[in-house]
């Protein structure tokens, strides 16, 4: 059997991917790069194709739209992520979920760690899974590590939503899905969530679909 031809050096394969410019294709689960983690970056784009990229990310985040983008989900596997999240929710939503408006951050070899023994447990998506949300209990705050795009360095404590978002797009840089820490009796079809789970949190889907939370 021939052995499979060599992958294209990342930094030509980078190129190809925003040679047709506009958003970049979202990879859907199944995909295994969105299972086989990444690796550091450690300036194996030159600071242009960097910026570029970075660019990308975040057009391909907003057009989706979405609060995070993740380097697996576009198909390349180095550990870099964007967030950015306006928050247009209302009052009662911001008060029960933290949720507040997060500025366009890069996230460089990030890495997190909780901060206390809080958890919060509410509906999440992923640009990855379209169609589908699911509760998941995550750390109710975090610290996270790593740097920005220029290579300054982050150590910064999210809570609220800001540190779900921080979770969930790190998660994606170790190959880690929502869904595998989600509850899957909450798992919903995104019309369902619309419809019957809007709440601001998700009581009253644990009572009826028979989950616990935290």
């Amino acid at each position: 059997m021939a052995s499979p031809a060599p992958r294209a050096p990342l930094a030509e394969r980078i190129e190809e991917l925003l040679a047709p410019g506009g958003p970049l294709p979202i990879v859907a689960a199944g995909d295994p790069v969105l299972r086989a983690g990444t690796e550091r970056y450690d300036g194996q784009l030159d600071p242009a194709l960097l910026a570029r990229f970075v660019e990308a990310l975040r057009v391909t985040m907003r057009a989706a739209p979405g609060v995070g983008l993740a380097a697996p989900q576009v198909g390349v596997e180095l550990r870099i992520a964007v967030i950015e999240d306006p928050a247009p929710v209302p009052e009662e939503v911001r008060l029960a979920r933290g949720r507040v408006p997060q500025p366009f951050r890069v996230l460089v070899n990030p890495s997190y760690e909780p901060v206390g023994a809080g958890r919060a447990a509410f509906f999440e998506g992923c640009l990855s899974v379209p169609g589908w949300q699911a509760v998941v209990a995550r750390h109710a705050e975090v610290r996270l590590r790593g740097e920005d795009e220029h290579g300054r360095p982050l150590d910064e404590v999210f809570g609220g939503w800001p540190a779900r978002i921080v979770q969930h797009e790190t998660d994606h840089l170790d190959g880690v899905l929502y869904l595998d820490r989600a509850e899957l009796r909450s798992l919903s079809a995104q019309q369902t969530v619309v419809e019957r789970w809007a709440q601001p949190t998700p009581v009253q889907a644990a009572e009826a679909l028979g989950f616990e939370l935290p």
